[in-house]
């Protein structure tokens, strides 16, 4: 039997060879009526795409998108993206395809992007940091038909494909810690409320807190450094100021350092600090500083790579990378009071 060509699809539907070319495949162009009569056609005809043929016409661009909504202030100074972003460079090198990253003010913003790359099918799929409860980015992203690997805890992905660090299971080591060192009353300068994995942390460090019967505040930043140093110098000008603080980020938790040293005071004999993510920061301070501990830089490989398992046709599915783990530094000690 004689293959089936678009040839014949058009003739038999009355449209031109565009026409059924955009309408296999699902391309925008022809009118809902026209995509119909031509897909009815294809599958009278028994019509099965040609493989060479299709792969030229849903070429791939060979690129991954990367939206970070933030100042470029404070994306200058995480440490964080740094190392992620240098993982993902790691793996999407060694196939061959660029990063398009793009540094946005506000979440719209970041949405209008993923709008524009998806009509001027600029990347074959986009990584999504900063998840947040109800994300308004994730139905936007299926009705966009865009692939996307979301970079937080499957509880806020609602069955999209996401890789995740277990920000509950760290927190309780965090408070158990400082709880061990005899603290009683501790304090959390974290992120901004709104992002998934500080609600997560913030619900766990309660919930440990209660558990330890500790007396615990919570002061919400925007991750700087800036904000972190406010938010160490309120605490600690509190008459009944915390013995032990844990941080969202290790910058903040520099910063907090910074700050405490400018009061007159000394960690860990006046306050225990705990940073979060153990960059190279946490091992240049005096005294050097207690973190939660994981491999961003492997993260963002991980990441990339399950992006390309989902493109690959890997269905989707949530992937626990790790627990971040406490190494104890020259920041800890018990409380001096």
């Amino acid at each position: 039997m004689a293959r089936i060509t678009i040839k014949e699809i058009a003739r038999r539907a009355g449209v031109s060879k565009g026409a059924v070319s955009y309408a296999l495949n699902n391309q925008p162009g022809v009118s809902e009526a026209t995509r119909a009569r031509v897909l009815k056609v294809a599958e009278e005809l028994e019509w099965v795409p040609n493989r060479a043929a299709r792969q030229l016409s849903v070429a791939r661009s060979e690129t991954f998108g990367l939206v970070l909504a933030r100042t470029a202030k404070t994306l200058s100074e995480e440490s964080f993206y740094m190392g992620f972003v240098g993982g993902v460079e790691s793996v999407l090198s060694e196939k061959s395809y660029a990063l398009a990253l793009q540094v946005v003010p506000s979440l719209e913003e970041e949405m209008a992007t993923y709008r524009k790359w998806a009509a001027e099918r600029r990347v074959d799929g986009v990584l999504v940091v900063d998840l947040r409860v109800a994300d308004p980015r994730i139905p936007l992203l299926r009705k966009l038909d865009l692939p996307a690997v979301l970079v937080g805890d499957p509880a806020m992905a609602d069955g999209m494909t996401c890789v995740w660090t277990d920000g509950t299971t760290a927190m309780e080591a965090a408070v158990g810690h400082v709880a061990k060192l005899g603290h009683r009353e501790i304090a959390r300068v974290a992120g901004p409320p709104e992002h998934g994995h500080v609600w997560i942390r913030d619900q766990a460090f309660a919930a440990a807190s209660h558990r330890l019967g500790l007396d615990a505040r919570v002061v919400h930043t925007d991750f700087s450094g800036e904000a972190g140093a406010a938010a160490t110098r309120e605490l600690m000008a509190n008459d009944s100021r915390p013995t032990a603080i844990i941080y969202d980020n290790d910058l903040m938790a520099v910063a907090g350092l910074s700050v405490v040293n400018g009061l007159g005071l000394k960690s860990p004999d006046d306050v225990t600090m705990v940073a979060w993510d153990d960059s190279t920061l946490c091992r240049l301070t005096h005294p050097t500083l207690t973190a939660m501990s994981h491999n961003i830089v492997a993260y963002g490989a991980e990441v990339t790579q399950r992006l390309f398992d989902l493109l690959d046709g890997a269905l989707p599915a949530a992937h626990l990378y790790s627990t971040p783990a406490l190494v104890v530094r020259e920041s800890s000690g018990p409380p001096n009071r």
